[in-house]
């Protein structure tokens, strides 16, 4: 190993500059740095050589050429141990950088914002960064190269232990991160610029090649059972998971995250209303809402399907307050999840030590879903866009004699929206304020309906509303569910037996609708 002595530091992101050039300093390492760096740093006191005065060549076309020199180069691509390397730099008076701090103009954080228009774009296009960075992380047996403020902690540890110096260990691993910044970086731009005619929706990417840039997030202790190696893992230009605020209880699980996931798509169809969902093995068992309290939307939720709810994540769209809490802890829960809890909600569950309770801001969810949803499969993978739509019940067409009225309207609307997410086959039999009954993952959607109806055999009378995740193909189905009280049926329609199913509806005095759209979720 050799001692850091040459460092140059080029950054945008200014994040922890100074702590690590005082150290740096303190470690006797001069600093090169160009224009905004050196102004930075100087402005902090902080001793630095600019790059313009070292390579005798200023800044130039407003700032996209600065690095680009055979003085900066070369000291980065030089072998500091091959002596004829070593004779090329005395003769062009070329000093060797053996350590380079370099980020990035802020392409993603730009191209993200409302309204930025593509010559803006266009200028946040780094090139010298880029350069600079993958020369350094190609020569590693000599240069270390840093792209992120959380790796300057790693390299002044390194120092501090080693004299001054950095191993090979860990030059080699800034390296690979390195590498993996830059081709972030240019995916990013990529992505950008891509024509969405590649794809067969102008609204989904879907390109002929994609890369995947994440990070490792949280290891698990093991995926859906205890033999399996699990890892959770975000995308690399974000800090924070939405499942990160755990306010109590043991760390989440593999199936905990996939149960948390799915309650948390349910919810968002409810997130503007007061509203309680309960969720298990991937699929809703209850949903429910109150005018009135929380309480009732749970107690609500927990009727549909009780037995099904031992174990499972309660899921609320409102502040948790101490009556509901209370109840809650009356059944056993893994998870609960909310926007927020009143402190006298969170000494209740408290009691429950293991019991997870999450903050969750559910209006906030749609800034941070995918677009698309990938699944490995094979030696594959399966890309699709996120299931974001929703029919307005306003917009679905009634096949049958009889028209749906308000009331059926609201029911219907409640069923459709659970329905979708729902394991398929789905079948769904809810009322204007609650899901009475839930059939899902049958082979058959014949046994998908019965199992709904025997879920819903405590709600003997009012209003039942029945949504089906795709079409029935055959009018059985709805000759079974007319007996036990529904009233109107929400589907997407599509059937050769349409017609059939139609005609079994007129016969039992069932209003129903047509979608066009279906939810299978696989």
């Amino acid at each position: 190993m050799k001692k850091i002595s040459r460092a140059l530091i080029s950054v945008s992101d200014k994040t922890g500059i100074d702590s690590l050039a005082k150290a740096l300093v303190d470690h006797q390492v001069e600093i090169y740095s160009s224009g905004g760096t050196y102004a930075y740093l100087r402005e902090r006191d902080l001793p630095a050589i600019e790059i313009s005065t070292y390579t005798e060549f200023p800044e130039i076309l407003g700032g996209r050429v600065k690095t680009l020199h055979p003085k900066i180069h070369g000291g980065l691509l030089a072998k500091h141990d091959d002596p004829t390397h070593q004779e090329q730099l005395q003769a062009h008076d070329i000093k060797t950088f053996d350590l380079v701090i370099v980020n990035l103009y802020p392409f993603e954080e730009t191209v993200s914002q409302e309204g930025v228009t593509e010559d803006q774009a266009i200028e946040k296009i780094d090139i010298g960064g880029p350069t600079m960075i993958r020369a350094a992380a190609k020569n590693f047996h000599h240069v270390s190269v840093a792209t992120h403020a959380r790796q300057y902690p790693l390299i002044l540890d390194e120092m501090e232990k080693n004299k001054g110096q950095i191993s090979l260990s860990l030059r080699r691993q800034l390296s690979a991160q390195a590498f993996e910044r830059t081709c972030q970086y240019e995916q990013a731009i990529s992505s950008y610029f891509r024509p969405v005619t590649e794809s067969s929706n102008d609204d989904v990417d879907l390109a002929s090649e994609k890369t995947l840039h994440v990070k490792k997030h949280q290891f698990l202790r093991y995926g859906e059972n205890p033999h399996q190696a699990a890892a959770y893992y975000i995308p690399n230009d974000q800090d924070n998971s939405i499942f990160d605020e755990v306010l109590q209880g043991k760390a989440l699980s593999y199936n905990n995250l996939l149960d948390a996931h799915g309650a948390l798509e349910l919810m968002y169809e409810f997130s503007q209303e007061k509203a309680v969902g309960i969720f298990k093995h991937s699929n809703p068992c209850g949903l429910a809402l109150s005018d009135n309290n929380l309480l009732e939307a749970y107690e609500r939720a927990l009727s549909c399907d009780p037995v099904s709810a031992f174990g499972g994540i309660v899921c609320l769209t409102q502040k948790v307050d101490t009556d509901t809490a209370a109840a809650i802890n009356k059944t056993f829960t893994e998870i609960v999840i909310a926007p927020d809890y009143d402190s006298k909600a969170l000494d209740i569950f408290s009691k429950k030590k293991n019991l997870r309770v999450l903050r969750v801001n559910l209006k906030e969810l749609s800034q941070k879903w995918p677009s698309q949803y990938i699944r490995s499969i094979g030696n594959g993978y399966l890309i699709q866009q996120r299931d974001n739509l929703l029919t307005p019940i306003a917009e679905a067409k009634v096949v049958t004699q009889l028209q749906v009225t308000e009331q059926q309207r609201r029911a219907l609307e409640l069923a459709w929206k659970v329905v979708k997410h729902v394991k398929s086959n789905a079948i769904v039999i809810a009322n204007e304020v609650q899901s009475l009954g839930i059939g899902a993952g049958q082979m058959s959607r014949v046994d998908s309906s019965v199992i709904a109806m025997q879920k819903h055999v405590a709600q003997k009378e009012g209003l039942k509303a029945l949504a089906s995740d795709a079409f029935f193909p055959f009018r059985d189905s709805i000759d079974q569910v007319a007996s036990h009280g529904v009233s109107c049926i929400i589907q997407p329609g599509g059937s050769i037996r349409d017609e059939e199913v139609i005609e079994a509806a007129n016969e039992h005095g069932i209003a129903m609708v047509f979608t066009g759209y279906r939810h299978f979720k696989h």
